[in-house]
């Protein structure tokens, strides 16, 4: 196998696992740092309730995991999107793209994940070894 053949096959997949792992990690930390009590003050600060503090913090924390090891990466992906969506809109009023209340963070994530929709987990993830669930879902 030459070397552009290797880069054909394998490069895109491992690239998409990079991503993935990236995206994961950074959704876990931060999914992770929302049970800290004080989040419950800042979600009131923001309008929204603090009982959805538990919830918010599982919808980064759950579908990060799911995408380092690459199982339901899309519908991961996507939820993770609409996190992102009301970090931007909610949270931070898409008020400065750099500086106080900088959403351009934000926007990196909410692109890679949306890349992850599109694309799909890659070659390298527990989903592709299964193969048995619907490629939607993947």
């Amino acid at each position: 196998m030459s070397t552009a053949e290797l880069k054909g096959w394998l490069l895109p997949d491992i690239t998409m696992m990079g991503l993935r792992a990236a995206v994961g990690t950074v959704f876990i930390v931060h999914g992770a740092g929302k049970f800290n009590p004080g989040f419950a003050f800042a979600l009131d600060n923001w309008g929204i309730p603090a009982a959805m503090q538990v919830p918010i913090a599982l919808a980064e924390l759950v579908p990060g995991i799911l995408l380092i090891i690459g199982v339901l990466t899309r519908i991961s992906s996507a939820l993770l999107s609409i996190v992102m969506l009301g970090a931007i809109f909610l949270v931070k009023g898409a008020q400065a793209f750099t500086g106080d209340g900088a959403t351009e963070f934000d926007i990196v994530l909410l692109a890679a994940a949306l890349l992850v929709v599109v694309m799909g987990p890659g070659r390298i993830s527990i989903s592709h070894v299964v193969g048995r669930l619907p490629r939607f879902i993947h």
